[in-house]
């Protein structure tokens, strides 16, 4: 690809793309050329509110794509729209970067991912909080072996989110709409893929929402590690961040992080006849250069890619495995029993 900039379709002007048009906005090397959504009120109101003049706004995606010749394509519309949109633009030689979740299934995911290695195209997904500065943090101290190698990651996510809206009527809300965050981030701290997973999912006494506010998974991952998520949307006070509460155990010592700038933890000193003597953990004050940034980091190793080669960390074969964790879990619970997750 040549030094000049790489130009972006966006396809999907609700509330989420305004995050991806802030952050596109940071970035010299990235030029909207065109903005789709079924309703062209909207793609207008977005390029006004963005400045983008000399974007060129449509209801028909094709159409855009043929004219424009965009080098990429955003992807911000529903999870059910994504398979058709992100094909779509792959078969006009675009690169994409979409909205997570990769596909409202994993047969669509599949079909996606398939369409990607025919076109010799980049597929990735907008995981964005995999470039939270505290996450790299915390990689980084795993990575330092100050504990060992890991045996057990616990996540807790408790939030009273009253969003109302579709999501007031969702089928498995939480493991849909937002566990995909917290089982990528166990990725993540890991380092391990999931194997086998045992959910069950309930919408408790005086809930809000019409169905599945509630999980408990048990994941069998790679390498021995266990990993277990607990998780409500309709939990009142004491709630966690937004990027859960964790507790990974290694061999030789414990580390908790509360989702924000907290991290603590102790190693083995010397073992003793009941309980090792302990020492705490000297934490890493910064997170490295690269990776972090949020949108705007992970967009930015997106187009670096695009214009230099290689694949960016979301990379959408790799986050299949996110993605499977989640219709795993769902599985899991509407069976009733422990299953192999489908990757």
């Amino acid at each position: 690809m040549s030094d000049s900039s790489v130009r972006a379709l966006l396809v999907g002007c609700g509330g989420m793309s305004g995050a991806w048009l802030g952050a596109a906005a940071t970035l010299d090397d990235v030029e909207i050329v065109g903005l789709v959504d079924l309703d062209a009120d909207r793609a207008l109101a977005r390029r006004d509110e963005y400045e983008l003049s000399q974007a060129q706004t449509g209801t028909d995606m094709v159409r855009l794509l043929e004219e424009l010749r965009p080098d990429v394509v955003f992807d911000c519309t529903v999870p059910e729209a994504h398979t058709h949109v992100t094909t779509t633009a792959l078969e006009h030689g675009c690169h994409v970067l979409g909205e997570k979740p990769l596909a409202d299934s994993m047969a669509n995911a599949r079909a996606s991912l398939e369409a990607a290695r025919k076109a010799n195209r980049i597929y990735a997904v907008i995981q964005n909080r995999r470039y939270d500065p505290n996450i790299r943090r915390l990689r980084r101290l795993l990575d330092s072996d100050a504990i060992g190698p890991l045996t057990s990651v616990d996540a807790d996510f408790y939030l009273g989110a009253h969003f109302g809206g579709f999501r007031a009527q969702m089928d498995h809300v939480l493991l849909l709409d937002m566990a995909i965050h917290t089982f990528d981030a166990a990725r993540l701290i890991s380092g391990a893929d999931p194997v086998r997973v045992y959910c069950r999912e309930w919408n408790s006494s005086g809930s809000w929402f019409a169905h599945g506010a509630n999980a408990v998974a048990v994941f069998e991952m790679t390498d021995g590690i266990v990993f277990t998520y607990r998780g409500s949307w309709c939990a009142e006070g004491m709630n966690t961040t937004w990027e859960s509460d964790w507790r990974i155990v290694g061999e030789r010592g414990s580390v908790l992080w509360d989702g924000g700038e907290g991290i603590h933890g102790e190693s083995v000193s010397q073992s003793g006849d009941f309980r090792s003597e302990m020492s705490p953990l000297t934490i890493p004050d910064s997170a490295p250069d690269d990776r972090i940034g949020h949108h705007t980091g992970l967009m930015r190793e997106f187009i670096d890619r695009v214009r230099h080669g290689g694949e960016p960390e979301t990379v959408a074969h790799d986050n299949i495995k996110s993605l499977a964790m989640v219709f795993g879990s769902i599985d899991s619970a509407s069976e009733g029993r422990e299953i192999a997750i489908d990757l």
